[in-house]
């Protein structure tokens, strides 16, 4: 007999037999339709789009020349870049990293840029959803992928560059500040926008500071330059987006990188016999046996501190909020 509940219509029937499971609907099933899947996909192709953009900035920064004008066109035969030509990453590939016109080979340093900046752009929307903090790191983000290409490619941190990202930082430390900001400024009399503006001005100074000091030091020690002056300015701006903290950090893990990489660069370099022609010359004339001279010129040999300290501003940026470290770098929006 079926059990009726006391005071209720509800019949329950006891079977025996597997029943059907409900089918789901079919919205209910992951798509590219869903918005968790759209805006990450915006994200990448707006980042690949600005990609784009900072390979203008990259290549014609350096050399002083306007970003705006005139349009890209090919080094060789002066021919503009059609605009069919000029789509991000597709672009090079549907030309096979060569010139329509004259076939001459094209950097697939732009490719990489736009496919790295869009990976940035997705990463950062993982990192810190559609929020203020989101756009400040998209900016900044953006500034450390130019100064780490040009550190590259012609050993220069253009001081446009830093002087922007200077303002922008002070502008965001407005507005945003750390978390975890020393309790014994946050409750003081300072208005709240001040508290930020002065983590991020003890940032840069820090960090700009700590750099000269250490390029002070090396010039005074070794009677040379071991550090340019871009490095200093680039930390001044690095610290106004990071604070104090997140200043320390960076130059704490860009010198650790730059350490490690640079001596194994310089083993490599030595195993494969970089520049034995210079040193059997050297030899010949009587300044010493070849093998000592071969490691002597190999460790030499300076990478550039900057690219480091930008591969240590993405480490601070988007590996400590992913590792679930504590936050630091401004996930607190100032209300007036």
């Amino acid at each position: 007999m079926p059990a009726l509940h006391q005071n209720s219509a509800e019949v329950i029937v006891p079977v025996r037999h597997p029943t059907r499971i409900a089918r789901r609907r079919i919205e209910d099933q992951p798509g590219l339709w869903h918005i968790r899947r759209v805006i990450p996909f915006f994200f990448f192709l707006f980042g690949i789009v600005i990609g784009s953009f900072l390979n203008v900035c990259i290549a014609r920064i350096p050399e002083g020349i306007s970003i705006v004008s005139p349009g890209s066109k090919c080094p060789r035969c002066n021919t503009p870049i059609k605009p069919y030509d000029n789509i991000p990453v597709l672009g090079w590939l549907i030309l096979r990293g060569k010139c329509r016109n004259c076939h001459l080979p094209i950097s697939p340093m732009y490719p990489i840029v736009e496919f790295l900046t869009g990976a940035l752009f997705v990463l950062t929307y993982y990192t810190y959803g559609i929020t203020l903090p989101t756009f400040k790191y998209l900016i900044f983000a953006c500034l450390i992928m130019i100064l780490i290409v040009t550190d590259i490619r012609v050993r220069i941190l253009p001081d446009a560059i830093n002087a922007f990202g200077f303002g922008i930082g002070l502008a965001f430390a407005t507005r945003i500040f750390p978390d975890n900001f020393p309790m014994l400024i946050r409750v003081g009399q300072l208005p709240s926008w001040a508290v930020g503006v002065l983590d991020a001005l003890l940032g840069a100074a820090f960090g700009s500071f700590l750099l000269w000091s250490a390029a002070a030091l090396y010039k005074l020690v070794r009677k040379r330059e071991g550090m340019g002056m871009g490095d200093v300015k680039m930390m001044a701006m690095v610290g106004t987006f990071l604070g104090l903290r997140g200043s320390f950090l960076t130059i704490l893990l860009g010198t650790l990188l730059g350490s490690l990489l640079g001596i194994a660069l310089i083993v490599v370099l030595f195993l494969f016999g970089w520049k034995t022609d210079l040193a059997h010359r050297a030899s010949r004339r009587g300044l010493g046996d070849v093998s000592s001279l071969r490691w002597t010129i190999a460790s030499q040999y300076q990478l550039p501190l900057g690219s480091f300290l930008g591969i240590a501003c993405f480490i601070v940026v988007y590996g400590i909020p992913w590792f679930g470290w504590p936050s630091f770098l401004g996930s607190t929006i100032l209300r007036p």
